[in-house]
């Protein structure tokens, strides 16, 4: 039996894979856990969900679930995944639960679980959940000991302001002069992000910010950023911003229709807290999938990265240990933890947005410090991937790709973690180089680790 938990809570087809029944055992097992001994007699939670709709009924399932094993539950509605995290750590409650799956298609769902502060879960508390929900048992009160449910309009919308006030102190700068086109993707962040822009000074148009409960991520934020591109064109925007479905990405495009990664975006948003002394030794935090043209230009510009393996929980877990500034994804997880416990997309987009606001600079300008190498990627299928760290002569020919790339470009060899493969990563000054080594690599792994 695998383990429940993944790199992002539990995630999988709705109502296959998350149930209402396992929605709501996994709530009473999160409650057994996390309550604090000797803590109050109601431990206390926020719940959240974003627009899909099958977040309706797992969020009352997790809502019941909670309230049965004795934790009084704030059900704050529909909001951005860190809105629910930063919301847990300012009403000091015990623990949050999130209803979403993030970028994935509509069918999919998830649920996610914040600890007292907004932070994610260790491991080993996960695994201590999991161990619970197993075992089928846990806090089952009865009488005056059962918890309380607390929701309404007037819950969410307070839940809503008290986010979109946190989110504008924290700028160095207004908005003023700067046309935006922000993408939705009629997920949480639809009624949140464009006021926020607003109210910072932008002028804003929307898209995709009508979710139905089925549309969310459909041909539209982070994933597909075709109609950004051309609604940015179409209105001579300055700046677009696309957001996923529970906004913890931001992406953008800049004024003549040219994709803004997260690893330009961490660029950007790094030596603009460097300018402002509050770059933390001078270092960034990036995954080792981050594009040599993230490190080239840190280099040129003094600061140091600190690389960690792919997923923001180890981006958080390395910021954490270091006290350092800011780090990220290039897919457009940036964390900022002045600010914010978790990957925030529409914080990013506001301190993007201010940069070029307060620089008079372009964002194709401010984006140009970072020459993105291109990558090439193949997937080696069939092979045998606990042995690609050991392999003798598999070794030999990633050091001689290494050595004719030079400083030049960069080879990564990664084993997936969820299927039977093994991923060979290239950069290059030119595409055609990296696929042919990275073609030639392949063809090393299939000899070397077929099964």
């Amino acid at each position: 039996m695998g383990r429940l938990f993944g790199t992002d809570g539990v995630r999988g087809l709705a109502n296959v894979d998350l149930t209402a029944d396992m929605a709501l055992g996994l709530s009473v097992a999160a409650a057994t856990v996390l309550a604090e001994p000797g803590g109050a007699a109601h431990p206390r939670a926020l719940v959240a969900r974003d627009p899909r709709v099958s977040g309706q009924f797992l969020s009352a399932a997790v809502v019941a679930g909670l309230a049965s094993a004795g934790v009084d539950v704030l059900d704050v509605g529909v909001v951005p995944t860190p809105a629910l995290a930063h919301l847990v750590d300012r009403t000091g409650a015990d623990f949050g639960v999130m209803l979403s799956a993030s970028h994935n298609p509509m069918p999919d769902n998830g649920l996610k679980i914040f600890a007292r502060g907004g932070t994610k879960l260790p491991d080993e508390v996960e695994d201590a959940v999991e161990r619970e929900f197993r075992a089928g048992g846990g806090r089952r009160p009865t009488g005056a000991a059962v918890g309380r449910v607390h929701s309404g309009p007037d819950v969410e919308q307070d839940a809503a302001d008290t986010y979109s006030a946190h989110l504008l102190s924290t700028l160095p700068n207004g908005l003023e002069g700067l046309h935006v086109v922000v993408d939705c993707a009629n997920g949480a962040a639809s009624a949140i992000a464009p006021r926020v822009l607003a109210e910072a000074g932008a002028r804003v148009t929307t898209l995709f910010a009508h979710p139905d409960g089925l549309n969310i991520n459909d041909g539209c934020g982070s994933t597909h950023l075709g109609p950004l591109t051309e609604a940015v064109l179409e209105h001579g925007a300055d700046v677009g911003i696309a957001h996923d479905g529970d906004a913890d990405r931001c992406l953008a495009v800049d004024a003549a229709g040219q994709v803004v990664d997260g690893d330009q975006i961490l660029a950007v948003l790094a030596l603009a807290l460097r300018d402002r002394g509050e770059l933390h030794e001078s270092t960034l935090v990036a995954t080792v999938m981050s594009n040599l043209g993230l490190r080239l230009a840190m280099r040129r510009e003094g600061v140091r990265m600190v690389e960690t393996a792919v997923g923001d929980r180890y981006v958080l877990e390395a910021l954490g240990a270091g006290g350092w500034s800011i780090g990220g994804e290039q897919s457009g997880h940036v964390v900022l933890p002045a600010h914010a416990t978790t990957g925030d997309g529409v914080l990013t987009a506001l301190h993007l947005l201010a940069r070029v606001a307060g620089t008079g600079r372009s964002l194709a300008e401010l984006a140009a410090v970072v020459q993105r190498l291109p990558q090439v990627l193949v997937n080696v299928r069939g092979v045998d991937k606990s042995r690609a760290g050991a392999d003798e002569p598999l070794r030999d020919a990633i050091a001689a790709a290494e050595a004719e790339l030079g400083e030049t470009g960069r080879v990564l060899l990664r084993p997936s973690g969820t299927e039977p493969l093994v991923r060979v990563m290239v950069e290059a000054a030119h595409t055609a180089h990296a696929q042919e080594i990275a073609d030639r690599l392949a063809g090393v792994v299939q000899q070397r680790l077929a099964l």
